[in-house]
């Protein structure tokens, strides 16, 4: 554990945290309880994301070389009438209610309007933070900075076994060659979805295909004349794995055409993968939903066997 020193020190997130940061997260997890669990390779991912600009978007707080908290901004690459920009932080659980969560977040808000007006100055400001209800503390921190809830998300799971056999002929699973029809079925599927912009190869490559990417259990279906109507990416963090024993297929992405909404396409999907993962190992399934979506999708979860974990509250302030 660090330690307690009165006067930490101040600086933007560099390459070279990606430990510090793995090692902060890791400690807070062990009192916020929200399931997540990193490598230096997990944080180092985060730390190249392309629309992160540390220099301009970013502050660790330091006791000697741990580091006790930060915070991070990640602009959106695209933004038409509303720019939401993400704000991401935490504080390490023995340095909390020091003043510490205020001055990061106070930071993530000025970097967020510096980022702002150099890539989307036409557009209106709204910085969102995104975390589960039950952590200690937080409500209180985002009121008073000026934050309000505004939508809700659900992490739904769906424990696996012996599972009936599916058979769909129109779904295969992903390839080097079909990515690019992934990643457009998924920028097409978002595109009336509260939040969501297109996603460029760049960020794609990022936040999808990295090394948590699960290939084998991430599928593509395809309609009657041979297009695209929906895909399945799913991921999985070693971290998890060995931090709590339990091998975690997270389906990332679920989506599905408008044109081809209501038809199937997603519990269609969703079978595959869960028969996939029971057959590969994998002792649970996951996702999270827009509890709001306007896909229905929770409904279809819920059909699928996924029972909702946690809730997630988005905070949003109209900077």
């Amino acid at each position: 554990m660090p330690g307690r020193s009165s006067s930490p020190t101040w600086r933007p997130l560099t390459r070279e945290d990606a430990q510090a940061s793995a090692d902060l997260l890791n400690a807070i997890e062990t009192v916020d309880r929200i399931g997540e669990n990193y490598t230096a390779e997990d944080t180092l991912t985060e730390l190249v994301d392309p629309y992160a600009d540390l220099a301009r978007g970013s502050l660790a707080a330091f006791d000697g070389d741990a580091m006790i908290g930060y915070m991070k901004i990640r602009y959106k690459p695209s933004a038409e009438e509303v720019h939401r920009v993400f704000l991401d932080g935490g504080v390490h659980p023995a340095h909390r209610r020091r003043g510490v969560g205020t001055t990061l977040v106070e930071a993530g808000v000025a970097a967020a309007k510096v980022l702002h007006e150099l890539h989307h100055p036409g557009a209106k400001l709204v910085v969102d933070v995104n975390r589960p209800e039950h952590i200690a503390g937080l409500a209180e921190l985002m009121r008073s900075q000026g934050f309000a809830p505004v939508r809700y998300f659900l992490r739904m799971e769906h424990p696996l076994g012996d599972l009936a056999p599916v058979d769909e002929p129109r779904i295969e699973p992903w390839s080097a060659e079909t990515d690019e029809e992934f990643r457009r079925v998924r920028n097409e599927a978002f595109e009336d979805h509260w939040g969501a912009v297109p996603m460029p190869a760049d960020l794609w490559r990022n936040k999808i295909t990295n090394q948590t990417f699960r290939p084998e259990v991430s599928f593509l279906l395809r309609d009657a004349t041979g297009a695209p109507a929906g895909m399945l990416v799913t991921m999985s963090w070693d971290a998890d794995t060995e931090a709590t024993g339990i091998r975690d297929a997270h389906f990332m992405v679920v989506g599905t055409l408008r044109e081809h909404r209501r038809r199937g396409v997603a519990g269609a999907l969703l079978a595959h993968a869960l028969r996939a993962a029971a057959d590969q190992g994998y002792d649970r399934a996951s996702l999270n939903v827009d509890s709001a979506s306007p896909s229905g999708a929770s409904g279809v979860f819920g059909k699928a066997g996924f029972v909702p974990t946690t809730r997630y509250v988005r905070w949003a302030l109209e900077a």
